[in-house]
C-alpha cells in the first residue's frame, strides 16, 4: 500500500541509469543540506546482496547463526542487519518508518514507488531518460541542454551546478512543506 506524503514524512526520490552520477550529486546535495543544520535521512536501495559487516566477525556470525535482526553500536554510530529469510522486501513505507524523522529524506532508488522524483540524465551514459515515461520526475538534472519536447512544467538543471538543484529544492521544500520548516 502506497501512503500520501505527510509533512513528517518529507521525501524526494532521486533516480536515473547506472553511471549518470546520482550518488556524486547526493553527496553534494547532502553535505550542503546538512551544512545548513538540515536533518538529512538517505535511502540508498539496491538489488545486489548487502555485506555490511566484515565476515567471521562476531555481529556476521550471530546474523549467519539466525539471529533476526543484530544491532552493532559503538560510541559512534550503529547498524542494523534486519535479514529477510525469504520473505518479502519491505517496500518504501516500510523503510521509511525505520527511520528516525528527518528535515527531507532522499530516496535513490525505489524509481516505480509514487513520489516526486529528480532524474540525473546523462546523454553519455548511452541510455534514453526516464522522465519522458513518469509524469512524477519533477525534474532533471542534466548535462545536456533541456530537449525541445520535455513537457513545460519539467524543471531542467545543470547536473554541474549543484546549486541549481539545490534551489529547486528549496522551491520544492519552500512550496509544498513551509509550514513544518524550522
Amino acid at each position: 500500500m502506497h501512503r500520501e506524503q505527510s509533512p513528517a514524512r518529507r521525501v524526494i526520490g532521486v533516480v536515473g541509469r547506472s553511471g549518470s552520477g546520482k550518488t556524486t550529486l547526493l553527496e553534494v546535495v547532502v553535505a550542503a543540506l546538512a551544512g545548513r543544520g538540515l536533518k538529512v535521512n538517505v535511502i540508498k536501495h539496491s538489488h545486489h546482496d548487502l555485506e555490511l559487516e566484515p565476515p567471521r566477525k562476531d555481529s556476521a556470525r550471530m546474523r549467519l547463526a539466525g539471529a533476526a535482526e543484530v544491532m552493532v553500536a559503538s560510541p559512534y554510530r550503529f547498524a542494523i542487519v534486519h535479514e529477510l529469510r525469504g520473505a518479502p522486501e519491505p517496500g518504501l513505507d516500510e523503510q521509511l518508518a525505520r527511520l528516525a524523522p528527518a528535515d527531507l529524506t532522499l530516496v535513490e532508488g525505489f524509481k516505480s514507488w509514487p513520489l516526486p522524483k529528480l532524474e540525473v540524465y546523462r546523454a553519455a551514459v548511452g541510455q534514453p531518460p526516464l522522465y519522458p515515461h513518469d509524469p512524477l520526475i519533477a525534474a532533471v538534472a542534466s548535462d545536456s541542454p533541456r530537449p525541445a519536447d520535455a513537457r513545460p512544467e519539467l524543471a531542467w538543471l545543470d547536473l554541474n551546478a549543484p546549486a541549481t538543484v539545490l534551489a529547486w529544492l528549496d522551491r520544492q521544500l519552500d512550496l509544498k512543506f513551509s509550514a513544518s520548516l524550522p
